[in-house]
């Protein structure tokens, strides 16, 4: 049964901050690997759930934040609509806080948006265990600092979110996956110069010896940009691109590290040892390599990007060390929204 326990929270937080003791939020901890290891308390956000507002003719959708992800997609999908920005579940008991924490995307990222666009609001405690309140719920909110969107990907170290207001999108009415035999250069240049096409492209990626389109929209929009482009129609598209969101296709598989690359969608492939598979039209790219980190993250540097490490996870983290300009914005951030360095010291960075 939904409850608020934002009471409860807050005064454990409190409690917290006056003891100098470190907490680590907590959703449904399916993304606990994706950061460095905090040695805190636990702060369980379960039991904090349900959905608080739902206007589906205004397409935006507010949930406390340790609601179930699969329960609001359910919720939403009866509507007819979706979140935008597709995010990987990576574990049945993912929450809707935990997503937005990670600040993860799935494969409808370059084309619809990150999960940053889509967060209008949320309710949040800060490090001294105070309510807060940024955005709203509305598509346009000018009112103030957006610092709501700061909170997409901090990963819980600037603050415990209790709510969150997003918007969602319709469920598009027809959608088709076309596989093309390319090398990994050609997708490059075909993916880019789509891009700057009105083709109802959602998806897009290589997985090292073929190209996979998938088409969203109307049927007839749909089967017009399948004529322009050509290629077999995959009939298990939809499980494809559900195993690529949830890192379960056979790529992901085994002990060997793996790396994710952002880089410019139209960057040339970096010149790194390993197994690749490119995703969000070039802009995401997955690498297994046994290249030393600073090897790849010189490479990640060379090309305008950054780089990743994920598995298995590096003594220094798995982030690429920040510019100290950049590091410093940071660390100010933190000291402004959590003066006691409580939540989740270290998880992005050490000293923040």
């Amino acid at each position: 049964m939904a409850a608020d326990r934002t009471e409860e929270l807050a005064a454990a937080v409190t409690k917290a901050a006056a003891a100098g003791n470190p907490l680590r939020p907590v959703g449904g901890d399916t993304k606990r690997d994706f950061g460095r290891a905090v040695d805190a308390e636990p702060l369980s956000l379960a039991g904090h759930d349900g959905i608080v507002e739902y206007e589906p003719t205004e397409l935006v959708i507010t949930a406390r934040a340790g609601t179930p992800l699969a329960e609001l997609e359910v919720a939403l999908a009866e509507r007819g609509q979706m979140l935008g920005f597709e995010p990987p579940h990576l574990g049945d008991d993912a929450t809707l806080g935990g997503t937005v924490a990670c600040g993860l995307s799935g494969p409808r990222r370059p084309y619809a948006g990150a999960a940053r666009d889509y967060v209008l609001g949320v309710r949040m405690l800060n490090g001294r265990g105070e309510v807060l309140h940024f955005g709203g719920q509305v598509i346009k909110n000018v009112a103030g600092y957006d610092l709501s969107r700061l909170m997409v990907g901090a990963q819980g170290t600037l603050g415990v979110l209790l709510e969150v207001s997003v918007r969602v999108l319709p469920v598009p009415g027809h959608e088709v996956t076309l596989v093309q035999e390319l090398d990994a250069v050609a997708a490059l240049e075909s993916v880019n110069r789509w891009a700057g096409q009105p083709l109802p492209i959602s998806a897009a990626c290589h997985d090292g010896e073929r190209l996979r389109i998938r088409l969203s929209g109307t049927e007839a929009g749909v089967r017009a940009a399948v004529t322009q482009l050509g290629g077999a129609v995959d009939g298990d598209g939809a499980a494809w691109w559900q195993a690529l969101r949830e890192r379960a296709l056979p790529f992901f598989a085994g002990d060997r590290p793996l790396w994710r690359l952002a880089l410019a969608p139209a960057s040339a492939q970096p010149d790194l040892p390993g197994t690749w598979l490119i995703d969000w039209g070039g802009a995401q790219r997955w690498l297994r390599s046994d290249a030393p980190t600073e090897t790849v993250h010189a490479a990640a540097r060379a090309a305008g990007g950054h780089a990743t490490r994920l598995r298995p996870a590096d003594v220094e983290g798995p982030f690429q060390p920040l510019p100290e300009a950049v590091f410093a914005l940071h660390r100010r951030l933190k000291g402004a929204l959590d003066p006691h360095g409580i939540l989740n010291p270290g998880r992005l960075y050490a000293g923040l």
